[in-house]
This record gives C-alpha cells, sequence and structure tokens, in this order.
C-alpha cells in the first residue's frame, strides 16, 4: 500500500475519471482541491488574489492529506492540484510512500472530445489544452513519478495500468531532489506564458 497517490495531469485528460475509478478499487479517500470550503477574503476586506486563492487551496489540501494520513488512512488519493505545484510533491512528502500518475496524451484530438463531454460543459479552450499537455509530455519525470499516455485507451485500460503501477513500482523514501525550473510546468495562476 502507499500512503498518497497523486494523480497530475493537464485539463480534460480524465484524471478525476481516474480518480473516481482509484477510490472504488481501494476503496478509502478521495481528496481534490474542489473540496476546500469557499472562501472571500481573509479579514472579510482584503480583495481575494489569484495568488492567495491557489496558496490557500494547496495548504488547505496538504493539510487535509496529512490530517488522513495521521489518522492511519493508505492509499490516499489526490489531484486536482495546480501542475506548478507537482514539483512541490517530492518536497512536502519526502520520507512517505508516495507515488504520482502523470496523465499525458499523444493523441491531442482524444483529450478534445473528452472536453467536450465533460458535465456543465466543462474547459473548452483547445489552445490552452494543447500547451499544458505538450509540457507534460516534455518534462521529465519527477521522484516516484509514472507517466500514462491515455492515447487510444479506454477508462478501463487507463484505471489497470494506473493500479499495476501503483501495485507494483517501490517508491523511494529518500532520495535527493532539485527542484526543476518552474518553466517546465503549466500553471492557472501564474500562467507562465501559456496564454
Amino acid at each position: 500500500m502507499k500512503d498518497f497517490i497523486f494523480v497530475t495531469g493537464a485539463s480534460g485528460i480524465g484524471k478525476s475519471t481516474l480518480c473516481n475509478g482509484l477510490l472504488k478499487h481501494y476503496n478509502t479517500t478521495c481528496v481534490e482541491q474542489y473540496m476546500v470550503p469557499e472562501f472571500f477574503s481573509r479579514d472579510g476586506e482584503e480583495q481575494m488574489t489569484g495568488e492567495l486563492e491557489e496558496l490557500t487551496c494547496w495548504e488547505t489540501q496538504v493539510a487535509m492529506l496529512k490530517s488522513f494520513h495521521k489518522l492511519g488512512y493508505k492509499n490516499i488519493i489526490a489531484s486536482d492540484i495546480d501542475d506548478l505545484r507537482t514539483a512541490d510533491i517530492p518536497i512536502i512528502y519526502k520520507g512517505t510512500n508516495f507515488i504520482t500518475i502523470k496523465l499525458v496524451s499523444s493523441n491531442l484530438e482524444q483529450i478534445r472530445e473528452q472536453m467536450k463531454n465533460r458535465p456543465n460543459n466543462g474547459l473548452i479552450d483547445y489552445e490552452l489544452q494543447e500547451k499544458m499537455n505538450d509540457k507534460n509530455l516534455k518534462r521529465e519525470a519527477l521522484v516516484n513519478e509514472y507517466e500514462i499516455d491515455v492515447a487510444g485507451k479506454t477508462i478501463d485500460d487507463v484505471l489497470k495500468e494506473a493500479i499495476e503501477i501503483i501495485d507494483t513500482k517501490e517508491s523511494k523514501l529518500d532520495y535527493e531532489y532539485e527542484k526543476p525550473a518552474k518553466e517546465m510546468f503549466y500553471s492557472w495562476v501564474f500562467a507562465n506564458g501559456l496564454r
């Protein structure tokens, strides 16, 4: 069993679908950023910025994950993380048995079709989606990170591959890690030249 299972990837690629499948398979818990309660200001007056909103969501999600871990939960699934924060996972979770599944697609048309079928019309910004996916395809794997190319695969295929990786790959607990340059990641908040 792992302590934490992180699922990352570009928007519309199937992260939530994979998380739901993993949740049913492992029968534990899943923490996604949308679960953070609504907040508008720190003091009722200060204007909320995108940076403060992202920081609040990230810090709250980290606290929730650590609380579940402290209570003895295993295979805690986490997703809906700003990609820039992916680089922080090996720092914050060093010493724990974590794994990251990074979803990518070598077939852009497939994820465009998936985006069209998202509930509530989803995100349909194909230019941004392509740039996000391209960054993930080019970036080398981080510590304990494994890539799954969803191109040509069904939801069940991706789920089976993820379970195989999670159940068979050993997580490094002690390692040297140099955080990659932020230009290697995309960010909803900082845009990193994506728009």
